[in-house]
């Protein structure tokens, strides 16, 4: 799985699964593993493009422009013969979702294909945007007459509307068992652990979108102040890395780095403990259930993107009782000190401000744990089905 639509496409999958619908994932796929694996017993799993990435071992996007047209050309007669055509025989229809700019070729070509096997009348087809990116692209004029275009928030209905798209806004959901995965024992190692009173965390890739410098420079500002602060950091191997941690050392600030072996919350735990630094970085894997105790543990996770579609991490933050600090884009469900803190400008000053809120009542923390817990399980795979459900009536 690759970053937040990965994610997404496999969770998404699964939900639909356990809801009993048959599922098919269709995906770019590694070439050395099965072209086709049962996930579950309503999901398989279809590997796609495996004789192109055998020749691209830098990842799924390594080679991307052969693989989306192989992706194009083979997908919907496949489509057509092995799964549309024989639900028609089993007086079923089938609904078809493609995902992101990539697919959008093959969704045009699906439709071009079901029309032509005399099948488009027993298929839903919906076009899903998670991002601007690759939005130039498009044929937008034979997207929209293949198949319904739907949005991943607000903020996606916006920026299609600015292409003359009207959308359909279908948000993102989390596992049911994200709700019950919180690890009281864990998270008191990692805060037992922390050298500093207040810790914040922040977690994605190096980009400029993520307003990294905000997160540096507020950190800075708060020691200069004489707040008994850090920040934790993990991030990749992006090249704007460098430009973080030059900013980190330009303020003074001193940084760490960290690669614990297995990424337990012990082994971590044991990796931080009077360790003497304003910013540590994890520059090693984290296991989901070490991620999800860290966010439980600090003060606030600082998910706080310039330029966010959606905003998955802070859901998950919301799941395993910590507070996210949201940027105000695509995070529909963020509520400022409701549920989430809010940031609406990439000024250190604005983040500073209601971390000093925050840090000053634990009332105010205690209440948005809360609140913002509730609000996870509104947002639940099964409960995005609904969402789903009642869109398809339209």
């Amino acid at each position: 799985m690759v970053g937040g639509l990965g994610v997404r496409v496999t969770q998404l999958a699964d939900a639909l699964g356990d809801a009993g619908i048959r599922t098919e994932l269709y995906f770019v796929g590694a070439p050395d593993a099965l072209a086709s694996e049962a996930r579950s017993a309503s999901v398989r799993l279809r590997r796609w493009c495996q004789w192109i990435s055998r020749h691209h071992p830098g990842g799924v996007y390594d080679g991307e422009l052969e693989k989306i047209r192989d992706y194009a050309t083979s997908v919907p007669p496949a489509v057509c013969a092995e799964i549309v055509a024989p639900a028609r025989n089993r007086g079923e229809r089938t609904l078809i979702f493609g995902e992101d700019w990539q697919i959008a070729p093959a969704m045009i070509q699906l439709d071009s294909d079901l029309r032509r096997w005399g099948l488009r009348e027993n298929a839903t087809l919906l076009w899903n945007a998670n991002n601007t990116y690759g939005f130039q692209t498009i044929d937008w004029k034979k997207l929209t007459a293949a198949a319904r275009i739907t949005a991943v928030s607000k903020y996606m209905k916006f920026e299609l509307a600015q292409q003359g798209v009207a959308s359909l806004v279908i948000p993102n959901g989390i596992p049911v068992h994200l709700l019950s995965a919180y690890d009281a024992s864990a998270v008191r190692k990692l805060r037992s652990a922390f050298t500093a009173k207040h810790v914040l965390l922040k977690v994605g890739r190096f980009d400029p979108d993520k307003n990294w410098l905000q997160a540096i420079d507020a950190l800075a500002d708060m020691r200069a102040a004489g707040r008994d602060a850090a920040l934790i950091v993990r991030g990749g191997e992006q090249p704007y890395r460098s430009v973080v941690f030059e900013r980190a050392k330009l303020r003074g600030l001193k940084v760490a780095r960290i690669a614990p072996s297995s990424g337990t919350p012990k082994e971590v735990a044991r990796e931080l403990r009077g360790l003497d630094a304003d910013v540590v970085e994890i520059a090693s894997f984290l296991p989901d259930a070490t991620l999800y105790a860290l966010y439980g543990a600090v003060d606030a996770v600082l998910a706080n993107s310039g330029r966010e579609p959606f905003g998955l991490v802070g859901l998950e933050v919301m799941a395993s009782r910590g507070i996210p600090v949201c940027g105000s884009t695509g995070e529909d469900y963020a509520r400022p000190f409701d549920n989430a803190i809010v940031c609406d400008t990439d000024d250190p000053r604005e983040l500073v401000a209601y971390l000093d809120l925050l840090f000053a009542d634990s009332d105010v923390s205690d209440r948005i744990r809360k609140s913002a817990r509730a609000t996870a399980q509104r947002y639940t795979w099964p409960s995005v089905l609904k969402v789903i459900e009642a869109k398809l009536a339209f």
